[in-house]
């Protein structure tokens, strides 16, 4: 076969809007990649060997992805590739659409040519098989389809034709092979083969070569961490240097800064003890810390817990465990939810650190501190996730949901395009008792890989969590508690009753207090806010089933009604978002009777503001038992609330789960995690338990949203049930959930037609 492609240059990417982008020759781009790399591990040094607890030297780390950042891009020498990044060229013929599909992706193509050369590539300072592993994973596509493990080492797709043509032969090609033995420790400029690579590749040559690497890399032993590493430097020093080439970068005031000096000052920006105790002086206003917020700081083990319950000051004290632990690092403040990131990045570090907000659809919330002139980026774009996460580099504090960083271990594209920013950082995860047992199961990989510091904070600490934990770090684990003079004051009343009490809900808002009803279903929810309203009552109305631009009004509006200067009275009627969104402080609280975990999250928010003595909680059964919660999950809920009677404290409920919780089975000792487990395979995999929503847009939405760029779409999103329905139609990758079954209101959200969810 001779294609009829003959391409005088070798290209690495497409030719758009009329103009190439950076580097766009395959030498080019991959001298940008291996130069991104040799930065990054320079930059970061031996924090990289300390972070991960690696036992080469950083040479040996360093040569291994140099060669993986060398072989990465190899595979693009194919007429399919070549044909594909021309089709915007004026007047190139043969194009081929970007539409038509690619016989084999470049990264698979990329492993399978390197292996052909591996008898000279092999001579190289480095190790040859984990850098062909993160080549061939380097966009996430290797061995899983749709978060699931399909064990297939590339997929070969109908392409119009029976055999692939590679370029090895063209003066580009070997324009690489003279840049790998001059960059490249160990290669020399003698390329000897014991047989010469063919340059047309079947379908059945593909199987044959596929199959021998893979049984190739199956017989190794590799260091699964060090593995991992490489990998993530690769995806990360790629994604850098395709956004920013060796071009230089312009600053603010027109200065330039080179390439390699942006990606060392950005790394190297990181928490200093000014900057960490003026967090700490603003918030405490000419108070001082607490006893137990002391003791934090006083911490000397790697890894520790604070066990404390709502609204004793825990996240003050993790900013004074960071002036010993985390100067000279980043510090990742990780939240169970999206709703908990925004409200700590707002109270903690907006504006007195150079923080980032990071979670899924930030830019929403942040909509509100910004003056409207930024620019606006395309966030569901794979370009718009890698700057944004460039933003993690260069911050001080990154506050976000735990996602961002667990998510690293199930090979999710935010935490990979953040890693430089995690391989130098600390951690704090705030509500650990809150994690499904997959995430805590992650956490306690998390614990055992990364040798950083890490605080645990958690309202309690369960007998085999504590067992867990210093399993994972191989050592005994210091937890400081939290103040017992306010865990021990009487904070509430336990009122069981068949059925919701209106009579007390509208004295307390006569008196001038401030109500809390907590739901377990949102149609539930939203029939007790028509109920209020109906009576007259000043009523809000939040649960998790609004657009997204409409949840992020509800909550503020929430959260400003319960502050202590508005003194009307209020009464917010919210689901499950309320037990970690919201941080309120109620007069009355009303809740239907919930799984243990969860009632304690909704007590946290009532007299969170101690205000002398106990206050009253109502509690009501749910009669929808299985969705959300099981008969045996609320029977302990009531349980709970029985054996618990007169004045009750926070230590009494932390108490009563730590004696009662059952100790789950062994069902998660399978756990699989990708970027450690998968070997070769590279996939982005669910880091959490299933849930029951799936993210989808309203019908009643696309005439609005279609031309909307993809950030401005992700405003419109609203959690659908996934059960009831099923979705037939998409628009930018969302299911669009059907006028006929789903009406919306900015008031209500979104209820389904007949349903009862």
């Amino acid at each position: 076969m001779s294609p009829k492609l003959k391409p005088n240059c070798l290209l690495a990417k497409s030719y758009k809007a009329g103009h190439w982008q950076g580097s766009y020759s395959l030498v080019g781009h991959t001298a940008d990649v291996v130069n991104a790399v040799t930065v990054l591990v320079n930059t970061l040094g031996d924090r990289l060997l300390e972070q991960f607890g690696l036992t080469c030297t950083l040479e040996h780390l360093r040569n291994t992805v140099k060669l993986a950042a060398y072989l990465h891009d190899w595979g693009k020498a194919n007429h399919h590739f070549q044909g594909m990044v021309r089709s915007q060229i004026p007047g190139t013929s043969p194009q081929r659409s970007l539409e038509e599909q690619q016989m084999l992706r470049h990264e698979v193509a990329s492993v399978l040519l390197a292996w052909e050369f591996r008898e000279w590539l092999q001579q190289a300072e480095a190790d040859f098989y984990t850098a062909l592993m993160a080549a061939g994973g380097h966009h996430l596509k290797l061995g899983g389809k749709q978060g699931q493990c399909s064990d297939e080492f590339g997929e070969i797709k109908p392409s119009g034709d029976v055999e692939l043509f590679l370029y090895f032969l063209h003066p580009n090609f070997k324009g690489l092979l003279k840049y790998g033995f001059r960059n490249i420790d160990g290669l020399t400029p003698k390329i000897k083969l014991s047989a010469a690579p063919a340059q047309v590749w079947t379908v059945n040559d593909i199987k044959k070569k596929r199959s021998e690497v893979k049984d190739a890399l199956a017989e190794r032993s590799l260091d699964q961490t060090l593995c991992a590493v490489v990998k993530a430097l690769l995806i990360a020093g790629d994604c850098s240097a395709s956004a920013f080439p060796n071009a230089d970068l312009t600053r603010q005031d027109g200065t330039k800064l080179s390439y390699r000096d942006w990606i060392t000052k950005e790394i190297a920006t990181t928490l200093d003890q000014n900057k960490v105790q003026r967090v700490i002086d603003q918030r405490l206003a000419g108070d001082s810390l607490r006893p137990f917020q002391t003791n934090l700081g006083k911490i000397k083990s790697r890894v520790a817990i604070a066990r404390a319950g709502c609204g004793t000051g825990k996240t003050l004290g993790a900013y004074n465990w960071a002036k010993t632990h985390a100067l000279g690092r980043k510090l990742f403040f990780c939240y169970p939810t999206t709703g908990t990131s925004t409200e700590g990045f707002i109270d903690y570090v907006h504006g007195k650190l150079e923080a980032e907000l990071f979670h899924s659809r930030y830019q929403v919330d942040l909509e509100m501190m910004k003056t409207g002139e930024e620019e606006q980026l395309e966030a569901g774009s794979e370009v718009a996730i890698k700057l944004e996460s460039f933003r993690a580099w260069g911050a001080e504090s990154i506050v976000c949901t735990v996602d961002t960083v667990l998510g690293l271990f199930q090979c999710n594209r935010r935490p990979l395009y953040c890693f430089p920013a995690i391989a130098n950082a600390a951690f704090v995860f705030d509500e650990v008792h809150c994690y499904d047992a997959k995430l805590f199961g992650t956490l306690l990989r998390f614990l055992k890989v990364v040798k950083a510091p890490v605080l645990l904070m958690s309202a309690s600490v369960l007998p085999w969590q504590k067992r867990a934990i210093e399993e994972a770090v191989g050592e005994p684990i210091e937890i400081i508690e939290g103040p017992k003079d306010l865990e021990t004051k009487p904070r509430y009343r336990f009122y069981l009753q068949n059925e919701p009490d209106w009579r007390r809900v509208e004295e307390e808002l006569q008196s001038g207090g401030k109500a809390l009803w907590v739901c377990n279903q949102v149609n539930t929810a939203i029939a007790v806010y028509q109920e209020a309203k109906k009576r007259g009552l000043p009523a809000l109305l939040y649960h998790s089933r609004y657009r997204y631009q409409d949840r992020v009004n509800h909550h503020r509006a929430v959260v400003d009604a319960f502050k202590p200067d508005q003194k009307k009275p209020v009464i917010a009627i919210c689901t499950q978002v309320a037990e970690m969104s919201l941080d309120l402080s109620a007069t009355l609280l009303v809740s239907q009777i919930a799984d243990p975990a969860g009632l304690i999250q909704r007590l946290g928010r009532l007299n969170r503001r101690y205000c002398g003595h106990a206050l009253d909680a109502l509690f009501y059964p749910d009669e929808k038992e299985g969705f959300p919660y099981s008969a045996v999950t609320l029977a302990q809920g009531k349980a709970m609330l029985e054996s618990l009677t007169g004045d009750v404290n926070q230590s009494q409920l932390a108490q009563w789960l730590e004696v009662f919780t059952p100790e789950p089975g062994d069902g998660d000792d399978d756990l699989n995690l990708v970027w450690l487990d998968g070997g070769w395979k590279t996939y982005p995999a669910p880091l959490r338990e299933p849930g029951y929503n799936i993210t989808a847009l309203l019908e009643q939405d696309l005439s609005r949203i279609k031309g909307l760029p993809t950030q401005e779409i992700a405003k419109f999103t609203v959690p659908i049930p996934a059960t009831g329905w099923k979705p037939k139609e998409k628009y930018k990758f969302y299911p669009i959930a059907p006028r006929s079954l789903w009406s919306y209101t900015e008031e209500i959200g979104a209820t389904q037609r007949g349903g009862n969810l």
